[in-house]
């Protein structure tokens, strides 16, 4: 049976422990309150980019602009977005978990080449067989839009140089607070299956042409697809904090609930002790 002392200090010690669950968590539920009504204000415009682009590139052919080419996919760049923090429940390593099931399947046929963003991206993939193009490991809580534009830009080059023939993302897609869902989205081509035109459809009178519209759409449609996805992704990984942390908070709640009982029946244990002696004293000193 455990010493009061040890009971004590154990309380205290899982006491505190609640206490920064519970800052973390009132942090994380207000930056992701913060993101939520962005990802949700923004929805309805980055989800009119993709639709637009397949139309446009069914109108144009794949000859019109280098990111419409569609080649043989003998060399994959994958971008993969996690978090730079951990307690987050399995935000990260289901992801990584996916991410690497989904490049091992496709390096089978093709040589996969990486672009990370997130520190856990970036610890995980160092001991993978995948060369890596690109990391950004420090707070990428706090970057920029015209950093993430950045990296749009570069996997854009890469592909019209032709040093990559396909770039999917795989991130996590805010669908609920309960659990985000994982989405392995195909950014480049942009034409990646032949949808054509829709039946009846009346192709644009483009001004001042299909051709120079393009030089601006693709670029713009592209570098709006990956915001989408990083925050998208920092949404889901506040939303599974603040859950890791209010789940942390309870058991701890319940912990100490247990500690203060087991302490109060050694303390009244001890007290009953004393007591049969006092009286075991008493009625001996009578007799």
């Amino acid at each position: 049976m455990p010493a009061l002392i040890d009971l004590r200090r154990r309380i205290r010690s899982v006491q505190n422990t609640r206490q920064i669950t519970k800052a973390m968590k009132t942090v994380s539920t207000a930056k992701f309150r913060k993101s939520q009504r962005r990802v949700l204000e923004s929805r309805p415009w980055w989800h009119t980019w993709p639709a637009l682009l397949l139309r446009a590139a069914a109108w144009a052919g794949p000859g019109m602009h280098p990111l419409l080419a569609r080649r043989e996919e003998m060399r994959v760049t994958g971008l993969v977005i996690t978090s730079d923090k951990g307690l987050a429940g399995a935000f990260n390593s289901n992801l990584l978990a996916r991410a690497q099931e989904y490049f091992e399947e496709r390096a089978r046929e093709s040589e996969v080449r990486l672009a990370l963003i997130g520190k856990k991206a970036v610890t995980y993939f160092r001991r993978a067989a995948f060369p890596v193009d690109l990391a950004v490991s420090e707070r990428t809580d706090k970057i920029t839009p015209a950093e993430l534009e950045g990296i749009a830009r570069e996997l854009m080059r890469l592909f019209i140089l032709q040093r990559t023939d396909a770039v999917v993302v795989v991130y996590n897609e805010f669908k609920s607070i309960l659990a985000p869902r994982v989405t392995i989205l195909p950014l480049l081509p942009v034409a990646a299956e032949d949808r054509g035109a829709e039946p009846g459809a009346t192709e644009p009178d483009w001004e001042p042409g299909l051709r120079e519209a393009l030089v601006r759409l693709l670029p713009l449609g592209l570098t709006l697809q990956v915001l989408h996805c990083f925050f998208e992704s920092q949404a889901a990984e506040h939303a599974a904090r603040m859950m890791a942390m209010d789940n942390a908070t309870r058991n701890a709640e319940e912990l100490i609930g247990r500690l203060v009982l087991e302490l109060n029946k050694i303390r009244q244990a001890s007290i009953t002790k004393e007591l049969l002696e006092i009286m075991t004293a008493v009625e001996a000193q009578a007799g």
